[in-house]
């Protein structure tokens, strides 16, 4: 008697388990489009940073906030997808120089970053439910923009500017990845425009001109698995 209850209950497990995988099936092949965490993550910034053709000196920045974003995907396929999203980033360069003077040579130093609302889209290209690259292009808008100034590793100033003209505010970019089974993935981006503002005008004194900032930056980000 214990037996027959026993293969009943069992019987009856089975088939709950088989009727919720068929439910989460059809649900899944239901749902076409599925939304994923996509912002960048840990990211290493690069410069090229040029003053009326002398080539200054620059240092890889490396920032961890605030880098979010979030991915719609539409996967076609199991080799094939599309995805946009929405980010905010936080990107932007250090520059260091000596200034030789008659006493002495002072070393300036320049922080300077802005965060970036960031509406990318592009493409999958590979096994998507294991390894696969992607890239695409991100329309980048600079939101926030804060630099901090050092002689000879004293701060000597700093300010904070909201929707500011210093930099291009359209940042424009291309990007390419790829991502793994676990999770891991690489993704390089690169900024089409100027960072610095060229035109940007203070006191009737333009200090960006003849100035052309480019920077990318290498990323461990986006996470286009479905949960």
């Amino acid at each position: 008697m214990k037996t027959i209850i026993f293969a009943i209950a069992f019987l009856t497990s089975v088939a709950a388990i088989a009727q919720d995988s068929v439910e989460d099936s059809a649900k899944e092949k239901s749902s076409k489009i599925y939304y994923t965490q996509g912002g960048n993550g840990a990211l290493l910034s690069f410069s090229q940073v040029t003053r009326n053709g002398k080539e200054v000196g620059s240092i890889p920045r490396f920032t961890l906030f605030f880098n979010l974003g979030t991915n719609a995907n539409l996967d076609l396929g199991n080799h094939f997808g599309v995805f946009g999203g929405l980010n905010l980033t936080n990107i932007g360069m250090i520059t260091e120089e000596e200034i030789v003077g008659t006493v002495k040579t002072d070393k300036f130093k320049t922080k300077q970053r802005v965060y970036a609302v960031g509406i990318p889209v592009g493409i999958k290209i590979g096994d998507l439910r294991n390894f696969y690259v992607y890239g695409g292009a991100e329309a980048g808008f600079a939101i926030n923009y804060k630099q901090k100034d050092f002689i000879n590793g004293e701060k000597v100033d700093k300010f904070n500017e909201w929707f500011s003209n210093r930099t291009n505010a359209f940042m424009p970019a291309v990007f390419v990845g790829f991502q793994a089974k676990n999770g891991f993935g690489l993704k390089v981006q690169y900024y089409l425009n100027d960072f610095l503002n060229q035109g940007f005008s203070e006191g009737g004194v333009k200090p960006y001109a003849g100035t052309e900032s480019q920077i990318f930056f290498l990323t461990l980000g986006y996470n286009f698995n479905k949960k």
